[in-house]
């Protein structure tokens, strides 16, 4: 994170204390860094616009991650914002290619819908991830047989070929549990989601012994909320929060729509759906007891 010196210089981070994390994040990190020296200037986003021979809406796109950063639009703005260090220059636009890099999901881009891949990068940086599910088995615990039987509902008109493209970027999103620095994923579902019969009761049966599978991992919980609860905390349907380790990345809230989705990260809403999914985790079934009933729903299916 950006201090300033005892004279009120901005002194940007180190190359040691530069953010790890996927491009997406980086990129994000690296806006709020530019915006933070920018307002200490006290420059207005069409002054900065200006000294990149640009519009102060790519600053505002730039600052807040959604665009990919050019070098020398970099350099020219750290000089309007009096970054004349060297080190501390260089440090900046090291970050700057980090952040142009892309991610392993780029591959898939003809079956990843932009509003989706910054959810997963987003996810790829994530040190928790927090879920609630009322319809479906999260993507990053779905069992194969039971990904294509919900790949298979939302795209009916697919090919297999497509489908089966989407099926192999659903599978390589869960390699992300078994990394060398894995989130937790903490996930709470509701009974309904293990009783109906997706794909049938053989790929259920599967589902249900590939959660309990991933319960072995030191970093997956799961919680189930049974039907005796009746209504509760999250009567507005499924979300996901995501948290970082980087000081700079709030924590963000992930709906998803039938065609898009919703990004939320201002703090307060951001705190309501903590205290629903706090609330959640309550009313649900403990943690201890989640294989004894993933066993019971198996027998009965």
């Amino acid at each position: 994170m950006i201090t300033p010196h005892a004279g009120g210089e901005p002194v940007p981070p180190t190359p040691m204390a530069m953010p790890r994390g996927s491009s997406t994040v980086l990129r994000i990190v690296l806006g709020a860094q530019l915006r933070r020296l920018r307002e200490q200037r006290h420059i207005t986003l069409e002054e900065a616009g200006h000294a990149i021979r640009a519009s102060h809406s790519k600053i505002s796109r730039m600052e807040l991650g959604r665009v990919s950063f050019r070098i020398r639009d970099v350099a020219d703005l750290l000089t309007l914002y009096g970054v004349s260090d060297e080190d501390d220059r260089q440090a900046l636009l090291a970050l700057v290619g980090r952040a142009n890099v892309t991610g392993w999901w780029h591959n898939y881009n003809d079956v990843l819908p932009s509003w989706f891949e910054t959810y997963v990068g987003l996810e790829e940086s994530a040190t928790g991830i927090r879920n609630y599910e009322v319809q479906f088995v999260p993507g990053l615990l779905q069992s194969e047989g039971y990904a294509r039987a919900v790949i298979r509902l939302g795209f009916p008109a697919a090919s297999e070929e497509e489908l089966e493209r989407r099926l192999r970027l659903r599978l390589a999103r869960q390699r992300l549990l078994r990394s060398a620095e894995p989130p937790h994923l903490w996930a709470v579902l509701d009974e309904a989601v293990l009783r109906r019969p997706l794909g049938g009761a053989e790929v259920m049966r599967g589902q249900i012994d590939h959660i309990l599978q991933a319960l072995e991992l030191p970093n997956v919980t799961v919680q189930i909320v049974p039907f005796s609860v009746g209504g509760h905390a999250a009567a507005g349907g499924p979300f996901s929060i995501l948290r970082f380790s980087q000081p700079d990345l709030p924590d963000v809230v992930y709906m998803e729509q039938l065609t898009s989705a919703v990004y939320l990260e201002k703090r307060d809403d951001v705190d309501r759906y903590l205290e629903v999914m706090e609330r959640l985790c309550i009313e649900a079934e403990p943690a201890s007891r989640t294989r004894e009933i993933l066993a019971r729903i198996r027998e009965e299916l």
